[in-house]
């Protein structure tokens, strides 16, 4: 997965702040290479992991052992369990189409999220991007497909300030599909509003 997404997901990571005590959680964190990335940058802080595959949760486990400030909890989004107004930074790559309560789920982002934190949201499921419309019928999962302005309109209903919304476009020589670099992934930052 890292090697998947991993040439879109560093720099959309690299939009959240992130300091050495820091809280972070990934949505769909799959085998944990963005908390792997936030335990190094926030080494005194805590990075958390969350996802639905028990199988993802388990390597990322097993690829992080060596870090002492993380965690990979095995669950359905959104997880009440999470401490409100903690973190720092949430990320999720490619999982916020899956929810059946998109607006949901981007209403207990905002809750997570401490006053000022920033929510980095990447998916390469969406209107413009029609290369990706067959995706649900080819994979047998019910995906939810929206505009960048619905994306946007959603974040905004949720109480985040949509402060940079784009396109994450890779060169040729990294892109495994012509529609990575022709259309590229939709990115949608927002932010709680506060300090």
């Amino acid at each position: 997965m890292a090697e998947a997404h991993g040439p879109a997901a560093r720099p959309a990571f690299e939009r959240i702040p992130l300091e050495r005590d820091s809280w972070y959680l990934d949505v769909g964190c799959g085998n944990g290479y963005s908390v792997r990335w936030a335990a190094e940058r926030a080494p005194a802080g805590r990075a958390t992991g969350i996802d639905v595959s028990l199988s993802m949760i388990e390597r990322a486990k097993e690829l992080s052992a060596e870090l002492t400030n993380v965690e990979f909890l095995r669950t359905e989004f959104p997880e009440q369990a999470l401490p409100e107004g903690r973190f720092d930074g949430i990320f999720s790559m490619e999982a916020f189409y899956y929810l059946d309560d998109l607006e949901g789920g981007l209403a207990r982002v905002h809750d997570l999220l401490r006053p000022g934190g920033t929510f980095v949201c990447v998916v390469d499921y969406y209107a413009e991007n029609t290369a990706s419309h067959t995706w649900p019928k080819e994979v047998g999962v019910k995906m939810r497909l929206h505009s960048a302005l619905g994306w946007k309109n959603r974040f905004e209903a949720a109480g985040l300030t949509v402060v940079e919304q784009g396109r994450i476009k890779l060169p040729p020589e990294v892109a495994s599909a012509e529609w990575k670099t022709k259309q590229g992934s939709l990115l949608t930052v927002g932010r709680r509003a506060g300090a």
